[in-house]
């Protein structure tokens, strides 16, 4: 499995070299963004690169007649995933940082978040829709996700009065354990689902 992660980093040497620049590029001209969406952003950059990439080139078909599983193949993609946003993030902190560009730990945690929800949707649509179309659904969900996140919270806050009388009701600490819980619940689902997909798919 290690090996399969490592790959994506391998393939993967152009794309990686321009991740700082992207980083610098978006602190320098969009300097009122929220860091949440440079975390976001910074967090999906390697593993979406690397679904995209494989639709291009085809490779499923390459690691289908090696000796790996298709479990096992999906799996190193979901924890690969988990690795390379803890190590993008950690990279974006140290970037954003230098800058003086103000952020905390929590804008690090809603993004993770994010990704895990981002993540949950489009990495099994990345098995069933055509390399064509990756990159749009990718960085179309992406800004969807991370522009549509506070409004969507005001709707609710507005609009759904019981729901938000119980959320505001718990803690602070129960509400982001609650959103994790979520987040990581969908990206499991996920996980599953793919498995599914990956299994009955014809290479």
């Amino acid at each position: 499995m290690f090996n399969l992660i490592k790959k994506d980093l391998i393939i993967q040497k152009t794309q990686i070299i321009l991740f700082i620049p992207l980083i610098i590029f978006l602190i320098l001209f969009a300097r009122d963004i929220s860091p949440i969406f440079i975390f976001l952003v910074a967090g999906a950059y390697i593993s979406a690169n690397a679904y995209v990439y494989d639709g291009m080139v085809e490779s499923n078909i390459l690691l289908n007649s090696l000796p790996y599983t298709r479990k096992l193949i999906v799996t190193s993609r979901y924890i690969g995933a988990m690795v390379y946003m803890v190590l993008s993030m950690a990279m974006a902190g140290a970037v954003l940082y230098l800058f003086d560009y103000s952020y905390d730990m929590m804008d690090m945690a809603i993004a993770a978040g994010l990704f895990f929800i981002f993540a949950a949707i489009a990495f099994p649509l990345f098995y069933i829709l055509k390399p064509a179309y990756i990159g749009v659904v990718m960085f179309i969900g992406m800004i969807a996700l991370a522009i549509g996140f506070q409004p969507a919270a005001r709707f609710l806050e507005r609009n759904l009065i019981t729901i938000t009388d119980f959320i505001t009701s718990l803690s602070t600490t129960m509400l982001y354990l609650s959103g994790a819980a979520i987040a990581i619940g969908l990206y499991l689902i996920s996980w599953i689902i793919s498995q599914f997909i990956y299994q009955s798919k014809v290479f």
